[in-house]
């Protein structure tokens, strides 16, 4: 047996010794890729089925709102219980938490192949996000407990490297998959890489629960869920809905209020989820804070590229999302090393160059697109922010396990999690409608010439009117571009179809080109915000010491 010692919270609870099996590198090894394997199942997962949406609209008849639901179903299940399931591993068993969650996810997604209407895709959704809540915080918790020193932090690397980079394969994948096969295949990419995490989960990892005193915090738990599930809910529904509707209001509120009831229980609870006092740490708010923004930015992103290289480039899907790859290569081996380079430079400059880079990188990209010069012009500014993401993320990640002990490794990995998935729900939302409506905006000449077009038309599809057609373009460039092949059907009107799609392919560029400065906009100020939060590399190398 080996003695590891862990660090005690900020809040001066004793340390404790805790004892785990000496294991062979070859076994960590293993278990480190079956936490990574695990998770690429869980964050693929949405990535991947979007890209079957058109067929599964064709074949089950599923409206946009319903297949928001199939997208939205997965991803609040998988919020909401982060929390207190990543805080009942630690209690009971994460390997048993781990194989439960691998187990519903992988029967889950076998029902969902073999769905026959969007009522049972959705509910087998719903399930698949349970199960996968029980595996994305035990696969950091597992690495956390099973990695020491500097293992630990290459380990958090390139697990940080897998769930950054993790979406962009599952899409490629699953669009080879949508573009050559039936879209129920997009299911097996989940359900081969359940199966094999759940082999080499059950043969390497090994079965231990810490230590706690006390009844296990039912009503912190509840809290966190209603929490992190009403601003996630909330957040996902404001651009589909509006802002202003009850089913956006009011979950936000929900989810506001039990953050606030969350933080003043756990104050006063003997054995609180998550010791909220914690989190008066530097290294802990920092991590949490740029870890937040990091998301925001990079998921954002992932959103509106596809749309430029589909809808400006003329792209399908496949090609569009091989788009994504050179900046998954750039983000991937950053986030491996990004620990080692922090020991030796400091958190703080690895935070801030990682930042700034991410920023010149968007800002590059923002200056050189256009519809003419096409994907080579933006490639090397992708190239550079998928560096600043990547050399940005681990140490956020690493920051938040450390700074809590080892037997709160489950809650400390799910609050990582919380937090990626509330930042991912927020930068999907606030980048996609700054796009949205700055392209609405600009095409508000193009749309009253297709009002006055339609009008002359002497047929229209049936439910459209003249007005509608007018609206229609506005409400994204893949509308105004099935419109102008609409209009280019009808010989008088091909000049106008060609003006129309020019139009919509300068008004998104426009607008494309106002999100990415925002985005360079966010990145420069978590750079300035790294330099007053985290703490000196002295003060950091204390806090190391203490941990290690």
């Amino acid at each position: 047996m080996t003695t590891n010692p862990t660090l005690a919270t900020t809040s001066g609870t004793a340390v404790h010794e805790h004892h785990y099996p000496e294991l062979s590198k070859k076994q960590k090894n293993a278990i480190l890729a079956a936490m990574c394997i695990a998770l690429i199942a869980v964050v693929s997962s949405v990535s991947g089925l979007n890209t079957a949406q058109q067929k599964i609209t064709e074949e089950l008849g599923t409206t946009q709102s319903e297949f928001l639901w199939v997208t939205n179903g997965y991803t609040l299940a998988l919020a909401a219980l982060l929390m207190p399931i990543g805080a009942i591993g630690d209690r009971w068993s994460r390997r048993k938490i781990l194989l439960g969650g691998l187990s519903i996810y992988l029967v889950s997604n076998i029902l969902g192949a073999f769905a026959s209407g969007t009522g049972m895709l959705i509910a087998t959704r719903v399930i698949a996000g349970v199960g996968a809540s029980m595996i994305m915080p035990v696969t950091l918790s597992v690495i956390t407990s099973t990695f020491h020193g500097e293992e630990r932090e290459r380990a958090i690397g390139i697990w940080s490297g897998f769930a950054g980079a993790g979406a962009i394969l599952g899409m490629f994948v699953s669009s080879v998959i949508v573009d050559n096969f039936s879209w129920p295949l997009v299911f097996v990419l989940p359900i081969v890489l359940a199966l094999l995490a759940a082999f080499l989960a059950a043969k390497n990892v090994v079965d231990i629960a810490e230590h706690h005193e006390g009844r296990f915090d039912v009503i912190g738990g509840v809290l966190s869920a209603l929490a992190v599930g009403g601003l996630v809910f909330g957040i996902h529904e404001g651009p589909e809905k509006g802002w202003g509707e009850a089913i956006t209001l009011l979950p936000l509120a929900v989810g506001v209020l039990a953050t606030a009831a969350f933080i003043f229980y756990e104050l006063r609870h003997e054995n609180p989820l998550l010791n909220v006092r914690v989190f008066k740490n530097r290294m802990l708010s920092a991590g949490t804070g740029l870890l937040f923004l990091i998301f925001i930015v990079m998921m954002g992103l992932f959103l509106v590229m596809p749309q430029f290289l589909m809808g400006v480039l003329g792209w399908g899907a496949v090609k569009a999302t091989a788009g994504l790859l050179p900046m998954a290569a750039a983000m991937m081996p950053l986030s491996t090393i990004s620990p080692l380079i922090a020991r030796k430079t400091g958190t703080r400059t690895v935070f801030i160059i990682g930042f700034a880079m991410a920023a010149v990188g968007l800002a590059i990209v923002a200056t050189m697109v256009s519809a003419e010069t096409g994907y080579l012009s933006i490639l090397p500014g992708l190239l550079i922010m998928g560096a600043g993401i990547g050399l940005s993320m681990t140490p956020g990640t690493s920051a938040i396990t450390g700074s809590l002990p080892a037997e709160d490794q489950g809650i400390a990995s799910a609050l990582n999690d919380s937090v990626r998935e509330i930042g991912a729900s927020i930068g999907i939302a606030f980048i996609g409608s700054i796009l949205s409506s700055g392209y609405a905006d600009r095409m508000g000449d193009a749309s009253t010439k297709v009002t006055e077009i339609a009008a002359s038309m002497p047929a229209l599809p049936e439910g459209l009117s003249p007005e509608g057609a007018g609206e229609l373009v506005k409400e994204g460039i893949f509308q105004a571009a099935a419109m102008s092949q609409q209009l280019g059907q009808i010989e008088a009107f091909k000049p106008q179809a060609g003006e129309l799609l020019l139009s919509a392919q300068h008004a998104f560029v426009d607008s494309w080109s106002n999100t990415m400065w925002i985005g360079a906009g966010i990145a420069a100020f978590a750079a300035v915000l790294a330099v007053i939060l985290t703490p000196s590399k002295e003060k950091e190398n204390e806090f190391r010491a203490d941990r290690d």
